[in-house]
């Protein structure tokens, strides 16, 4: 802060000058007392000047009634999740009152390396939000794939030096930190060099191997699914994440976990949000909402918000609506329903009600907006040989990024290749390298997605991001693939050998470059035809669920360009049985 800025700061606190804005009489959430204050809340350039006191402003608004808190702060999602740019996350998710966010963006820098880096950081200085970044230390995330990029500590280190991002993103390669496989090493050591924060991402890990775990650094875990689990982490000192995203939906599970003895080591977060989902549900209001519902304290859940991502994270300058903080509030009328009616960024009023009032400037999208590499795809490459009518399959668990190992039967031909029963719910699944023009084709069987008819293609394929597809048959999922590579990323769905529905996402096949509302619009179109067309039943996100099928860092089985991977032994394994 500017020297005169601070004098006028202080000045304004005192009493000694007027305010450029003061909300006056409002119902203060005190988050560090939690409990409720009434008084003026007085602003100078963006920041706080007093609480409490009667102050008089250039311009007092009348807040009687009205409950005023931090901003919500979000410590861990993935921008590239909404499918829109951060220029639009930013509109669409301030008027849900974040404010905050440190978004990995592992996704793109899987897909585009560093460029993709310099591209989220740019388009994030037309941003209102406050979109903070991590560093992606997993790309790719695991050796079992082909990615657009490959990064090593010194590639990391002149973004970490000067303050670029804010520390290292989630350790997806948990394995490789167990084990204390030297590029895992390199780069955690380059973090601490710089003092900077590491995230974790530790699904399923437990005992001496959790211990090793959070011994070389992660703070944090937001891939706890059990109770179980979420005790283990806070009892070894990590902060925990309790993740409500669009798929992934652990927050009413995990509540009964906080009380009032480790609530401030409790975070709300969302992971994986689509634009749609904010528009229509909430982002971090959202989760505020279910913790009420369920019974928690509402301005302990609040603070999960607010003060304990602050604290976290080491933004000492928000979370909370006090002397010298940056002037990032939410206005809402009832503690019960929790709906927010204004948002505020350094006293600037962004939002009314669900309408965003500043203005969106974008960054040019050319540095990532080609990203499809794909040699030699041919329709035989889709065929599936199969030396037994009992074999492996990746099973779909709807609300979870985790899957199972299904042990199905399944019709073969004369030659023995996969036939598509319509009595069964397995289909062929597909994953074509789009990044280095490897040629890469690998077909295996998913189960459980509930597709009846046609095939759908998408871009968006967890963490390296290839092209991931499945249909009843080989014509509709080739055309599919095809017609998405034509489109430069995004979804396709075929059904007959037509094309039934699109959905663009030119930025790198992640993130659309057109407003939100109309990307959702071709989102909703896609989501209706997959549903009604092709039969895949409402519980099951269409494109979302089918990005995680190659998460290799998810336990049970997935999928990559390279072949069929058992997460939990942590090598590939054959569709045949044992």
């Amino acid at each position: 802060m500017e020297k005169q800025k601070l004098i006028k700061l202080i000045d304004v606190a005192a009493g000694r000058k007027k305010a450029d804005l003061v909300l006056k009489n409002a119902k203060i959430v005190d988050v560090f007392q939690a409990k409720i204050l009434t008084g003026d809340i007085a602003i100078s350039d963006g920041y706080i000047a007093g609480i409490g006191e009667s102050y008089q402003g250039v311009e007092e608004r009348n807040y009687t009634g009205k409950y005023v808190a931090p901003g919500f702060i979000e410590a861990h999602i993935h921008i590239e999740s909404s499918y829109v740019s951060p220029e639009e996350f930013s509109r669409v998710f301030i008027p849900r009152g974040t404010t905050t966010i440190l978004a990995d963006p592992h996704e793109i820098v899987n897909v585009a390396g560093l460029k993709g880096l310099d591209y989220m950081v740019n388009a994030a200085k037309n941003a209102k939000m406050d979109i903070r970044y991590m560093m992606p230390p997993c790309v790719p995330a695991t050796n079992f794939e082909t990615s657009g990029a490959d990064l090593y500590a010194d590639d990391m280190e002149d973004a970490l030096k000067t303050g670029e991002v804010d520390g290292l993103a989630e350790l997806m390669n948990f394995p490789g930190v167990i084990n204390a496989e030297d590029k895992m090493i390199d780069e955690i050591l380059m973090a601490k060099k710089y003092g900077a924060r590491i995230d974790g991402h530790a699904p399923q890990v437990v005992g001496k191997d959790l211990n090793a775990y959070i011994a070389a650094g992660p703070a944090n875990d937001h891939e706890c699914s059990t109770l179980e689990e979420a005790e283990e982490r806070l009892a070894r000192g990590m902060y925990l994440l309790l993740r409500e995203g669009s798929v992934t939906q652990d927050l009413r599970k995990l509540l009964p976990i906080v009380n009032t003895a480790n609530s401030r080591r409790c975070l709300l977060s969302g992971d994986d949000v689509q634009a749609k989902t904010a528009i229509n549900k909430g982002h971090l209001d959202n989760s505020i909402r279910i913790c009420i519902d369920e019974g928690l304290n509402p301005i302990t859940a609040i603070q999960m918000a607010t003060l304990n991502p602050a604290e976290y994270c080491g933004l000492n300058d928000r979370g909370a609506i006090a002397p010298g903080r940056r002037a990032d509030m939410v206005v809402f009328e009832s503690l019960e329903d929790f709906a927010v009616k204004e948002t505020y960024i350094l006293g600037e009023k962004l939002s009314q009600g669900n309408k965003y009032l500043g203005e969106v400037n974008y960054y040019p999208i050319d540095s990532v907006a080609s990203s499809m590499h794909v040699k030699d795809f041919t329709r035989e490459k889709l065929q599936l040989h199969l030396n037994s009518d009992k074999v492996r399959a990746i099973g779909v668990v709807p609300g979870e990024v985790l899957t199972t190992e299904e042990h199905v039967t399944v019709k073969r031909d004369g030659d023995g290749n996969f036939v598509y029963n319509d009595q069964e719910d397995v289909t062929k699944i597909v994953v074509v390298e789009r990044h280095q023009n490897t040629g890469n084709v690998n077909v295996n069987l998913l189960s459980g997605y509930g597709i009846k008819a046609g095939a759908i293609a998408i871009s968006i394929g967890h963490d390296s991001h290839n092209i991931i597809a499945t249909g009843t048959n080989d014509d509709d999922i080739f055309m599919a693939v095809n017609e998405l590579i034509k489109q430069e990323g995004g979804a396709v769905v075929v059904k007959d050998e037509k094309v039934i529905s699109r959905m663009e996402l030119k930025i790198a096949g992640l993130m659309c470059n057109l407003p939100a509302e109309k990307m959702i619009a071709q989102q909703d179109a896609l989501d209706e035809a997959v549903h009604e067309e092709l039969g895949v039943p409402d519980n099951v996100n269409p494109v979302m669920t089918l990005s995680f099928m190659p998460l290799a860092v998810i336990p049970k089985l997935k999928i990559t360009d390279k072949g069929l991977v058992d997460v939990e032994k942590n090598a590939f394994v054959s569709n045949e049985l044992d």
